[in-house]
């Protein structure tokens, strides 16, 4: 590995579960500590945990913060509450994506913005750029680290190393100075693979070694570490966007599927609306959609949608899902050609092979 690549703080811990590691955007991080399928199998039926301290902190406060998220950000803000957490997306003036994220409201005027590892800088840049009033940005990404842990025994488990009540913690709410064996960490009920579960936050230190005691204490239920591989399979069943692949600065939150953290009608102008706006009205003019393979192939991201020799879009994703045992993949394809049950090929290896579009999620958690 070179050695420019940065490190998360959860580095030295990885040999003693086997971690395996990869260049993930200019970090070191593992791909797999098992096998990627045990690892996507466990979250979907135990749990598994994830260390994500590679993603970016970003802390926005002063009187001024709420109408300055609200310029920056496609969704209202001024609907949080203190405790709640909201999925966003921040883009340029012409409807493209810089990022999406996650905003906490921590207080009035506190805020703390999740996001993505490879665009820390570029997004911490653009926020800069924007700033008005009486608001202050700080990027605190090293004095973080995150852990996720996911699936239908999450709960369970970090149960039994916290007094706090987590049934307390509704979905995608969270409470901060929560005491999970000896360390005082941030605990939000959110991820990012379909299944219930929590993110947890907390300085360095805290993270090594809660990561220990969270993996000791799920063993016997069959909690095990997981890697970027599982992390990846588990985000696509479930259809939640990777920016760099569902979304980038080429392709719109509407193009992407998430419209639903798009509010073009809120009071507050913001960067891109009117881009948005009129593409909306237009017509958008392409969309995501499920592809499933009829021929035998596995679709991956970059290659080429066609229907009757015309090119209509690329794939985003594609995999054998590890749930469904299918070959399948998200297609960002013409919107004339969206309808389920649509016929298509994909080229794979020269080759273009019979797929047809349906619904997504391609998995969806029975509550």
């Amino acid at each position: 590995m070179s050695e420019n690549l940065k490190r998360t703080p959860l580095f030295d811990s990885y040999k003693a579960y086997g971690g395996k590691t990869i260049d993930f955007g200019g970090w070191e991080l593992p791909v797999q500590f098992s096998s990627i399928k045990e690892e996507h199998e466990a979250v979907r039926t135990k749990a598994g945990l994830f260390d994500v301290s590679h993603m970016g902190e970003i802390i926005v406060r002063g009187e001024d913060s709420l109408e300055y998220l609200q310029k920056l950000l496609t969704n209202d803000v001024s609907k949080l509450q203190n405790g709640q957490a909201q999925y966003n997306a921040m883009c340029y003036e012409d409807g493209g994506t810089v990022d999406d994220l996650l905003v906490y409201k921590i207080d009035q005027g506190d805020y703390l913005l999740v996001v993505n590892a490879s665009n820390i800088e570029k997004d911490f840049d653009w926020m800069i750029k924007y700033i008005i009033g009486d608001t202050t940005v700080h990027n605190v990404s090293d004095s973080y680290g995150q852990l996720a842990l996911q699936g239908p025994l999450a709960e369970t488990v970090l149960q039994r190393l916290t007094t706090e009540d987590l049934n307390e913690i509704g979905f995608f709410k969270f409470k901060t100075d929560v005491k999970v064996g000896n360390y005082e960490v941030l605990v939000s009920r959110t991820g990012y693979t379909g299944e219930d579960g929590f993110e947890i936050y907390g300085n360095p230190a805290s993270i090594i070694a809660l990561w220990d005691l969270i993996l000791d204490e799920g063993k016997a239920d069959g909690v095990v570490p997981c890697g970027l591989g599982a992390r990846d399979t588990l985000r696509f069943e479930a259809c939640l966007a990777l920016y760099g692949q569902e979304l980038s600065k080429d392709i719109s939150p509407l193009e992407a599927g998430i419209g639903f953290a798009v509010k073009l009608k809120k009071e507050d102008d913001f960067i891109g609306q009117k881009a948005l706006v009129q593409q909306k009205e237009a017509g958008i003019p392409r969309k995501l959609v499920g592809l499933e393979m009829i021929d035998k192939g596995i679709p991956r991201h970059g290659y080429k949608v066609y229907k009757d020799d015309q090119q209509i879009g690329e794939v985003t994703t594609g995999t054998q899902s590890p749930t469904l045992k299918k070959n399948i993949g998200l297609g960002l394809i013409d919107s004339k050609f969206i309808e389920l049950g649509t016929e298509v090929e994909v080229e794979i290896r020269g080759k273009r092979l019979k797929a047809v579009t349906v619904s997504t999620p391609f998995y969806k958690r029975q509550k």
